[in-house]
């Protein structure tokens, strides 16, 4: 158990001091970060937008999404009926045959 700690411990410290490099970013970013710039107003303002572009098409998809399903809903009650109709005639009709051959029976 300690042993396993110990390695979850060093993994945490590796990340750390990964993120405090600035391993896995671009050679730009890197300089930045060494330099002590920060993003300009611009690159902020360009990031927001497009966050706010995903989430206006996340919810235009879930939009979508909840008209499909609907219709798929309606589409299936229609098919149920259609099919509870079709049933009932197909009843009624072999009712009828049923009468007919009783009578012809009864003759």
């Amino acid at each position: 158990m300690r042993e396993n700690l110990r390695w979850k411990r060093r993994t945490k410290k590796e990340a750390k001091r990964k993120k405090k490099e600035g391993i896995g970013k671009t050679k730009e970013e890197r300089r930045k970060k060494k330099e002590g710039i920060g993003k300009t107003e611009d690159e902020r303002r360009k990031k927001k937008e497009e966050r706010r572009k995903k989430k206006e098409e996340r919810r235009k998809r879930k939009e979508e999404r909840g008209k499909r399903k609907e219709e798929r809903g309606k589409r299936k009650e229609e098919r149920g009926k259609r099919k509870e109709e079709r049933g009932r005639r197909k009843e009624e009709r072999r009712k009828k045959k049923e009468e007919k051959r009783k009578k012809r029976k009864d003759k």
